[in-house]
C-alpha cells in the first residue's frame, strides 16, 4: 500500500470509529479522506481529458499542458480500434472530435449504431485500424464555446493509451514529480457485445508498464458496474465508480436491473459500491444540486455518506466558462466567457470533496496553492 493510501486508511478508520459506522467493505482497502484530513497536496487535481479548456481534448498536447499546469493526473477516455488497440477518445464516434468527415476514403465507414440505447450516426473507432486512425487529426469538440481551441484543429493525432503512458513517464522525469493516469473505460457493454472488450487489454497494458501494483499512481474508472467488478480481482490500483445525476449504468439497463445512479448513491448503495471500488466520481450536481434557475442549493449528504463507506470523492467536471458554471459564479449571459471557477471550486471543497476533474487545471492548482498559503 502506498504511503498516501496508508494515511487515508488510518484516517478513514478513525472516522468510522467515531461515527460508529461499519460499512461492509472487508474485501476492499479503505481509501477515504474527510475535510479534516486535507493538507494542501492531498487534494487531487485531475486534468479532465487533459487541459481541455485550452487544447482539443484527448490529445498528447492537451495531456502535456495539464501536467505542466500542475495536474496530479491526466484522464484518457479509452475506446478501441478494429485491431484491438486502446486509443483516447471521448466516445467511439469520432465525427465531432476528428477531421474524419473530410477524408473521402472513409466516407463509406459512416454508419448508425445503437450506443447505450441511443441511435448514433457517424464514424466509430472500432471500424478503423490504428494505422487508419493515425491519418486523422483531432478537432475541438465544442467550438462554439471554445473557439480559441479551434486554432489547434488539424495539428494532433489520436493518441494510443500506450502513448499517454509514455508521455506521463517522460513528463514525470522532466517535471521531477509523478504524473498519474486516470483512465476511463468508455461504453464497456457496447464494446463487449462487439467482441472487443476493453478490460483485458487495459490490464495487459498496465501490467506491461509496471503500473498494476500498489502505490502506482493510477485510478481506473467506469460509469458501468459489471466491468469494475470484473477488474477488481485483476487490478491492485484503486477503482472509481462514476455516477450520473440522472439515469442508470447501461449494464444495469441492458440486463434489466432496475437500480439507478440515485439508488447507488444512497448511504446503503455506497456501501455496496465500496465492496468493489475505492472511490466515487459523481456528477458535481449530486454533491451540490442547483435550483431551477441554476443557483446552488445546500450540499447533499453524498460526500459524508461516501466517506463513511470508505470511498474517496472526485466529482466532475469543473470548467471556467459560464455555460458550465452555477448561476452564482457566472460573469455574464455569454456562454463562452469565463466566470468565477475559483469560487465554485472553493464552494465544493468546503463540502468535503477529496479532489476533482477539471478542464482548467491551472485554476484548480492555483486555488489549492492559495488555500495552502492561507494556513
Amino acid at each position: 500500500m502506498s504511503p498516501k493510501f496508508l494515511r487515508m486508511t488510518v484516517a478513514a478508520a478513525a472516522v468510522l470509529t467515531l461515527v460508529g459506522a461499519a460499512p461492509a467493505t472487508a474485501d476492499r482497502p479503505v481509501a477515504a479522506q474527510t475535510t479534516a484530513h486535507h493538507h494542501g497536496d492531498d487534494f487531487t487535481v485531475v486534468g479532465h481529458r487533459g487541459a481541455a479548456g485550452y487544447r482539443p481534448e484527448h490529445t498528447l498536447a492537451s495531456y502535456e499542458l495539464a501536467a505542466r499546469m500542475g495536474a496530479d493526473y491526466v484522464e484518457p477516455d479509452l475506446v478501441t480500434t478494429k485491431d484491438g488497440v486502446l486509443v483516447a477518445r471521448h466516445e467511439p464516434e469520432i465525427g465531432g472530435t476528428t477531421d474524419v468527415a473530410r477524408h473521402p476514403e472513409f466516407a463509406s465507414r459512416k454508419t448508425t449504431k445503437s450506443l447505450d440505447g441511443v441511435e448514433v450516426t457517424g464514424w466509430f473507432t472500432e471500424d478503423f485500424t490504428l494505422a487508419e486512425l493515425k491519418t486523422l487529426r483531432a478537432a475541438e469538440r465544442i467550438p462554439d464555446v471554445r473557439q480559441h481551441n479551434t486554432i489547434y484543429d488539424g495539428r494532433y493525432e489520436v493518441p494510443t493509451f500506450q502513448e499517454v503512458i509514455d508521455l506521463s513517464k517522460r513528463l514525470s522525469r522532466e517535471l521531477h514529480r509523478e504524473i498519474g493516469i486516470y483512465p476511463e473505460t468508455k461504453h464497456p457493454t457496447f464494446f463487449r457485445k462487439q467482441g472487443k472488450a476493453l478490460e483485458p487489454t487495459l490490464v495487459s497494458i498496465l501490467d506491461k508498464n509496471g503500473l498494476n501494483r500498489r502505490g502506482a499512481k493510477v485510478y481506473v474508472q467506469s460509469f458501468e458496474v459489471s466491468n469494475l467488478k470484473e477488474l477488481d480481482p485483476k487490478l491492485t490500483v484503486p477503482l472509481v465508480q462514476l455516477t450520473g445525476a440522472t439515469g442508470a449504468p447501461f449494464d444495469f439497463v441492458d440486463s434489466g436491473d432496475p437500480r439507478t445512479y440515485a439508488d447507488m448513491t444512497t448511504a446503503s448503495g455506497l456501501r455496496d459500491v465500496a465492496r468493489y471500488a475505492d472511490g466515487l466520481g459523481p456528477d458535481k450536481n449530486q454533491v451540490i444540486p442547483r435550483d431551477s434557475a441554476g443557483f446552488l442549493l445546500s450540499p447533499t449528504s453524498l460526500v459524508r455518506d461516501a466517506h463513511r463507506a470508505g470511498l474517496t470523492v472526485h466529482p466532475y467536471t469543473f470548467r471556467a466558462e459560464n455555460s458550465f458554471l452555477p448561476a452564482d459564479f457566472r460573469s455574464s449571459t455569454v456562454a463562452a466567457e469565463y466566470g468565477d471557477l475559483f469560487a465554485e471550486i472553493a464552494t465544493f471543497r468546503a463540502a468535503g470533496i477529496d479532489g476533482l476533474f477539471t478542464d482548467n487545471s491551472d485554476v484548480a492548482i492555483a486555488q489549492r496553492d492559495d488555500r495552502l498559503a492561507r494556513r
